[in-house]
């Protein structure tokens, strides 16, 4: 590439590892450290410069970055969008993603989109945030949740079996870790969609977003909704299997 980028070739054949769990097993890095991004993710000058500061150290093994979500012509602020913590940064030799065996569809099922970051080591944070320009409209906002939500679906249904190498649900643990314990902790609540526009919009404080964190929150229950349908769909097919 005139840019100086390398491009590794990848066949996936159904198993794993992912593209994720491959490129960090198979590539010759040069370097021990990586740094995740996705195509429509940006780092910031200031970013940039906490990043070149942070792999200087040697007491570290990750660093937590914070995204910024662009929604609506307009950065979310709020809205259980931000801070939106996740493990980009760390060495490769430490990372692994956790595994779950899903299908999202053609254009996702060979990567790990939503999965976390497993970590053999010490972890800090960088304050300044990435910014994130995933949903340029409603139009893309729809198309991709409705992949997620296939993808959510048959995760929730994994989180209550064990095996395989999973982000671990702890109250008190990180703010990953709290995130996965309040999820399953009410996967079988009922009025899901209900509780999740509330979550969003009055304990994740989308009001202070105006109208964005209005329409987000909405967007959100509909998302849930729609998790919730594809869930007894998948129930469904496996009660006909057995």
């Amino acid at each position: 590439m005139e840019l100086g980028a390398k491009l590794m070739p990848f066949q996936w054949n159904g198993s794993f590892p992912r593209k994720k769990n491959w490129a960090l097993e198979n590539v010759p890095w040069r370097h021990e450290w990586v740094l995740i991004i996705d195509a429509d993710e940006r780092i910031t000058p200031e970013l940039e410069k906490q990043i070149r500061q942070a792999i200087t150290r040697d007491d570290v093994d990750g660093f937590y970055l914070n995204r910024r979500y662009w929604f609506l012509d307009g950065w979310i602020n709020h809205s259980g969008y931000f801070p939106s913590w996740n493990l980009r940064l760390f060495r490769h030799a430490k990372g692994r993603y956790e595994r779950f065996d899903t299908m999202a569809g053609p254009d996702s099922g060979d990567n790990e989109v939503h999965e976390h970051v497993l970590l053999d080591g010490r972890v800090e944070y960088l304050s300044e945030p990435m910014e994130h320009y995933a949903f340029p409209d409603l139009a893309t906002f729809h198309q991709k949740h409705e992949r997620y939500a296939t993808w959510e679906a048959q995760v929730r249904e994994q989180w209550l079996s064990s095996g395989g190498a999973k982000l671990s649900g702890a109250l008190f643990g990180s703010p990953l870790q709290r995130r996965r314990w309040f999820k399953l902790a009410s996967l079988n609540l009922p009025f899901r969609p209900a509780l999740r526009f509330i979550y969003h919009y009055v304990v994740r404080q989308g009001f202070r977003d105006g109208y964005r964190g209005w329409v987000l929150s909405r967007l959100m229950a509909w998302y849930e909704r729609l998790i919730s349908l594809k869930t007894r769909e998948i129930r469904k097919a496996e009660k006909l299997k057995s």
